[in-house]
């Protein structure tokens, strides 16, 4: 991959025309490379990823903890399943798949995951530049007055040094931010307010260092929450938790089958398809798929746990933790020694109460926001087709035809549910749309995939293409 020759901190142009740059490599980037390399293009792409190396969810690689889908969605098989990248043929390069098949689950553990994508990542190192953050993306007029290219400026986060590429297609595909509710913002140093997207990575070894009771308090009522309230009491004897939910109860996910078809790939045409309001409701009523609820079988562990202190303890008060229902967290207050009091405010009528307890730790488990692509693409604003960063169902941002050049866009991906579907978020469809979006942003490639899988190869990512012969 050529190098990018470094800029001012104004970004000063790079040198070259990348046809591609992915800003982020998370799984939805790593899933485009993956079907470039599948389909043999020969395109001249970087990845631009903030994380010092590839990563997915570190802080919430909790031991024993499970995927939430099948391994059959992972980034290639739906698309393609004779792709070296499929998780089957992962485990056959690690020499586990007659083992991972005693296991009779389609659920592999979450850090076994991770090092599937990882391991799919590492083909693609020389196409990556990790530590890079990018600050914006602003648009290339030539002399015909259209944009028929972009630069993309980035900072070392390490050095702080800028940096500026060029490219005539961009993917933004950077994630979501944690979401910490404004009542529980507190950006002094050695916070005791903490978002669940750091638990794994910091948590235990603070707990871990804490000479007697230590009291923690999680917020939210989702996935995350339960899985790190589970975590807490079962690896660690020094902590008291008290799990705060606004709802009257933890509430199981759906992942029935007739439900579970919403994550399949052809819905997503369906869904885009829909009047605005359809959409909305159809959102609305597929909430219990995936947000503020939990897998039934931790819900039954979770129950275990509770009741075996009942059997012991018939004073639900003297429980070293607890559920409380019903009580929205709408602030806090400082005391001494770092602790942190919890003002709540119930469901029900409203009234506000201090928690009876003051806490070493808040852990808030409030998910993502996902508008990183707003302040990126601001330079852009002009140029749009609505004045919003509406996409179309291939995911290319619409902006006005006679100021963009055809052969020129922007794409996003991970931020487009209310558009596309619940799916967008997820891991569901990675392997299939990551095709779809290559198919748009290289539609003059299409049908070289025959090629490949004949041996025809087309010189494309040289450099994977013998990494993987290696492997074999």
């Amino acid at each position: 991959m050529p190098a990018a020759t470094k800029a001012n901190p104004n970004g000063t142009e790079d040198e070259g025309v990348y046809d591609l740059v992915c800003v982020g490599f998370g799984p939805a980037s790593l899933a485009i490379a993956v079907a470039i390399h599948d389909q043999g293009i020969p395109a001249r792409t970087l990845y631009l990823e903030r994380q010092h190396e590839f990563r997915w969810h570190g802080g919430m690689l909790i031991p024993d903890a499970r995927m939430q889908i099948s391994f059959l969605k992972d980034l290639a098989t739906l698309r393609d399943p004779r792709s070296h990248f499929t998780f089957l043929n992962y485990l056959h390069s690690k020499n586990r798949l007659v083992a991972f098949t005693n296991l009779s689950t389609f659920l592999p553990f979450r850090v076994e995951y991770n090092d599937y994508l990882t391991w799919c990542a590492s083909h693609f190192d020389d196409h990556v530049r990790y530590g890079q953050e990018t600050l914006e993306i602003s648009p290339r007029h030539e002399k015909s007055g259209r944009v028929e290219s972009w630069n993309i400026l980035s900072r070392d986060v390490a050095t702080d040094e800028r940096t500026t590429v060029k490219a005539r297609h961009v993917v933004i595909a950077v994630g979501g931010k944690p979401r910490i509710p404004a009542a529980l913002s507190d950006t002094s140093p050695n916070s005791p307010i903490v978002h669940s997207s750091s638990y794994a990575s910091t948590i235990p070894q603070f707990l871990a260092g804490k000479h007697g009771d230590c009291h923690v308090a999680i917020v939210g009522g989702g996935q995350s929450a339960a899985e790190i309230f589970n975590d807490l009491q079962t690896r660690f004897d020094n902590v008291s938790i008290t799990l705060y939910t606004g709802d009257s109860a933890l509430r199981p996910s759906d992942d029935s089958p007739f439900v579970n078809e919403i994550f399949d790939p052809h819905r997503v045409t369906e869904f885009y398809d829909l009047p605005a309001e359809a959409q909305k409701d159809t959102l609305h009523r597929n909430k219990a798929t995936n947000y503020g609820v939990v897998r039934p079988e931790l819900l039954d562990r979770l129950y275990e746990s509770m009741y075996h202190q009942r059997l012991h303890e018939p004073d639900e008060s003297k429980w070293r933790h607890r559920i409380v229902p019903r009580s929205a967290v709408v602030g806090y207050e400082k005391q001494g020694e770092g602790r942190v009091r919890l003002m709540l405010k119930s469901t029900i009528d409203e009234k506000e109460s201090l928690s009876g307890a003051a806490f070493d730790l808040i852990i808030v488990a409030t998910g993502y926001v996902r508008d990183a692509h707003v302040t990126m693409l601001e330079p852009t604003k002009n140029l749009l087709e609505t004045g919003k960063y509406d996409v179309g169902r291939d995911y290319k941002v619409r902006y006005r035809k006679e100021a963009v050049a055809d052969d020129c866009g922007i794409w996003l991906q991970g931020c487009c549910q209310d558009s596309h579907g619940l799916s967008d978020t997820l891991l569901s469809i990675l392997a299939v749309r990551g095709g779809e979006v290559v198919k748009s942003v290289f539609p003059q490639a299409n049908g070289v995939q025959n090629g490949v899988h004949n041996g025809v190869h087309n010189g494309v990512h040289d450099g994977v293409r013998n990494g993987i012969d290696s492997m074999r």
